[in-house]
């Protein structure tokens, strides 16, 4: 599969620090919300990381992650 490398824009930060509000139990860190953030703006759901907490994450509030 291809990588295409992403940067999070200016107006994606207030979705982050509603995400890490949102899991500060997991906790979240600023990763992790601009993974899921990222995710949900370019609409997949097939992520690559190590972090076993990441299947608590859900996309749009609704859909779990496929982890790869």
């Amino acid at each position: 599969g291809l990588i295409i490398p992403y940067a999070n824009g200016p107006d994606e930060w207030d979705r982050m620090r509603g995400l890490m509000r949102r899991y500060q139990d997991t906790p979240m860190d600023l990763a992790d919300a601009s993974i899921v953030s990222a995710a949900e703006r370019l609409g997949t759901r097939r992520v690559f990381t190590l972090d076993r907490h990441f299947h608590v994450y859900r996309i749009d509030d609704r859909h779990a992650f496929e982890v790869v």
